[in-house]
């Protein structure tokens, strides 16, 4: 492992033990943009809550992955084929995947947060489709 991957990796732990604790709370009270992804471990077999902010859309939801497809919430939930999204406190099963290109991802959100999301030259969205 190289030194970038070094620092990611230690970076994303912090962030796993400081801020996903508070966005957590958030989410469970519907303050804020928050949202919880629930999924299973793929090797573990335990079951997590994973912050993301979500934008709805007509058949599901569109996220934006703010550090890239290489994190474990989402591999395990490639993995898995599906989890259980929980927005404004309301449970929603996602059963499929698919990538979105940036444009369509960053048209997914409210005109602020695509600001801030150009701004930050995001570029990694997905659908998350609802069980039918």
């Amino acid at each position: 492992m190289n030194l970038q991957q070094q620092l990611r990796r230690g970076w994303l732990t912090l962030l796993k033990h400081t801020l996903n604790p508070l966005t957590r709370r958030l989410a469970r009270s519907s303050i804020g943009p928050f949202s919880l992804i629930r999924h299973v471990g793929r090797r573990s077999g335990k079951l997590y809550e994973t912050p993301i902010i979500v934008s709805p859309v007509a058949d599901g939801f569109v996220i934006e992955l703010t550090y890239g497809p290489d994190v474990d919430w989402y591999k395990n939930v490639l993995a898995a084929g599906g989890c259980t999204l929980v927005w404004q406190g309301r449970p929603y099963v996602i059963k499929q995947i698919e990538t979105v290109d940036t444009e369509t991802g960053l048209a997914a959100f409210p005109r602020s947060q695509r600001f801030v999301l150009r701004l930050l030259r995001r570029q990694h969205f997905e659908k998350m489709k609802l069980q039918e």
